[in-house]
Formats: structure tokens, C-alpha cells, sequence
């Protein structure tokens, strides 16, 4: 003997389904979110200044500079950063943004030797590349150089 067939409310039909899938997908937001949240956080300055060096090394010397400038804007005033801008731009052929932001980071941290060494040695480059009649830089370092280095 044959079953009696069962009525099916036509509102009724999927909906097993759709709260199979919302609760895959909930799940799925439960699980992803805390990853979605961790890509998003900003680096740090330090991790910026990190990857510029590991860049500069590499000779990325445009992207080391991006990097820099990054972290300079999470960390203003670092005194190691804007060496390291300076060296960049210095890098990049832009002489007078490394002048600048060597006196910037002469500002900064007036008392750091390496940084007068790196301005000392920019300094003396400068003078002979500048173009005649451009204003010439202030050295306002002390003489004592150990050699060969940059901060």
C-alpha cells in the first residue's frame, strides 16, 4: 500500500536551506573576521623603518623612501627617520630634500655623531655638485670623523 502524499506549503520550500547557508556564513564571519581585522591594522613606525631599510639594502632606494616618509608620519620628528629620509633622497639624486631633512634631523637630535658624520660627509659632496650660485649649506658639525658609515 502506497504512502499518502504529503501537502507542501510553497512558503515553506527552501527554507531548510537558508539557514543552512546563515549559519555558514555566520560562521565564516566568526572565523574571518579576527583575520580581516589583523590585515587591516596599520604598521607600526618601527616596521616601516624595518622594510626601508631591508629596501635601501636592496638598492629600492624609491621605496625605501616611501617607507621612510611613512614612518615619519606615524613617528614625527624621529630623528633616525629623517636620517634615513636624507640618505634616500641623497639616494634618488634629490640633494636638496637630503639638505633639508639632514637639518631637520640635526634639529631633532643635535648631539647625534653618526647623524653629523652623514651630514659632514653630504655636506662636502654637496659642494661640489651644487650648481654655482646656490646658496651654500651650513656645516654645523665637528670636525672628528671615524670613517666610512651611515647611521
Amino acid at each position: 500500500m502506497r504512502a499518502p502524499m504529503r501537502l507542501v506549503d510553497r512558503r515553506t520550500i527552501g527554507r531548510g536551506r537558508s539557514r543552512t547557508w546563515t549559519l555558514i556564513l555566520g560562521l565564516a564571519l566568526v572565523v574571518l573576521a579576527p583575520l580581516a581585522v589583523e590585515a587591516a591594522k596599520t604598521p607600526s613606525a618601527s616596521d616601516q623603518m624595518k622594510f626601508g631599510v631591508q629596501m635601501a639594502r636592496r638598492g629600492l632606494w624609491s621605496e625605501a623612501l616611501f617607507r621612510f616618509k611613512a614612518a615619519d608620519r606615524l613617528e614625527p620628528n624621529n630623528a633616525k627617520t629623517l636620517n634615513n629620509m636624507a640618505v634616500a633622497y641623497e639616494a634618488v639624486g634629490q640633494f636638496e630634500n637630503a639638505l633639508e631633512y639632514y637639518k631637520k634631523a640635526l634639529r631633532a637630535a643635535p648631539g647625534n655623531g653618526d647623524l653629523k658624520k652623514n651630514y659632514a660627509r653630504f655636506v662636502e659632496f654637496y659642494q661640489g655638485y651644487r650648481p654655482e650660485g646656490d646658496e651654500e649649506p651650513e656645516d654645523s658639525t665637528s670636525a672628528e670623523d671615524d670613517g666610512p658609515g651611515r647611521a
